[in-house]
């Protein structure tokens, strides 16, 4: 039996707070006021008999019973996401064909649990799944050989298709564990090269567009278009990158020699978008798009800020259109 005055909001509020510190942030991050985070935190100690967060340091930090606690709500919390989202999937009985296209970033982790879930629901569908980068998915895209795509974009329009907003990925500074980073400065140019991503990818071509005058200094030693070697590379020490926390995620195996870091400057993202032909009638686009967000906090964005908590407020699943 769940322990009176211990509430869903509740723990959602203390993994929030827990994860960024603030009350302000989490304040933001939910949509609730700030003397309503106080208040559902007084709530769930009061139920707990303990106290979780020591308010008198800042940011706040979690005493030895809350650090045993949230173990305990974030794999709770992480279940019911699962099984809500798993629960979402809508009946495609109806549907004849479907072809969607998925960034290779979710490779491991969202793209096999995206498409069992799919097939589930795919009765009699003729049903094609493909991986590929964002260049190529916008480009089948504009060539009309998907239905659907999910992929990273510039925030610019794409003739002939709806895009259903996923999540806000921004971009980060990754370096080897053991390299001294400077806050609020790019690493000596004189010291471990930059690793590029290669030119041709969407992913390059934005942080150029973000922060081309200050790489400029950096020689073009290295261009690399396998993310995962990239990111072996970095793990390796032989260089540093930027990069997005889903990219840094992918990369889970190497987490042990890397380090993120905030990118200097003014924050800028790139943006995950669920792409549907506008020629698409129905529901489907959108109830895939709801899935895929929740896919997305489970599976990417909360493991991702209690890895870099840095990124609290920056890097979210969107809110539908």
């Amino acid at each position: 039996m769940m322990i009176k005055g211990i509430t869903l909001r509740g723990l959602e509020v203390f993994e929030t707070l827990a994860r960024n510190g603030s009350v302000a942030q989490t304040s933001a991050q939910l949509g609730l006021s700030q003397p309503a985070i106080s208040q559902q935190m007084r709530n769930l100690e009061s139920a707990l008999n303990a106290e979780l967060i020591d308010h008198s340091r800042r940011p706040m930090q979690l005493t030895p019973a809350g650090t045993h606690f949230l173990r305990r709500a974030e794999a709770a919390l992480a279940e019911l996401r699962l099984a809500q989202s798993e629960m979402t999937v809508m009946d495609l009985a109806h549907v004849e064909a479907l072809s969607i296209g998925i960034i290779d970033d979710f490779d491991d982790s969202l793209t096999p649990r995206l498409a069992t879930m799919l097939a589930d629901s795919l009765t009699g569908c003729r049903f094609r799944m493909i991986t590929a980068s964002s260049n190529d998915l916008l480009q089948a895209m504009t060539d009309r050989q998907l239905h659907l795509a999910i992929s990273a974009t510039t925030g610019a329009p794409l003739d002939g298709a709806v895009a259903h907003p996923l999540a806000r990925d921004p971009f980060l500074l990754v370096a080897p564990r053991d390299m001294t980073v400077t806050p609020g400065a790019l690493p000596d140019p004189g010291g471990l090269p930059y690793l590029r991503y290669d030119a041709g990818q969407l992913i390059q071509s934005q942080i150029d567009a973000q922060r081309g005058a200050a790489l400029a200094p950096y020689p073009a030693r290295f261009e690399i278009g396998s993310h995962l070697a990239l990111m072996a590379m970095v793990a390796r020490g032989i260089g540093w990158t930027i990069t997005t926390p889903l990219g840094y995620m992918r990369a889970h195996r190497f987490h042990d020699a890397l380090a993120g870091h905030a990118l200097p400057g003014d924050a800028f993202s790139r943006q995950i978008v669920l792409l549907a032909s506008a020629d698409w009638a129905g529901d489907v686009p959108s109830n895939v798009a709801r899935t895929m967000r929740r896919l997305l906090q489970t599976h990417m964005v909360d493991p991702a800020l209690a890895a870099l908590p840095f990124l609290a407020g920056q890097l979210q699943v969107s809110e539908p259109l």
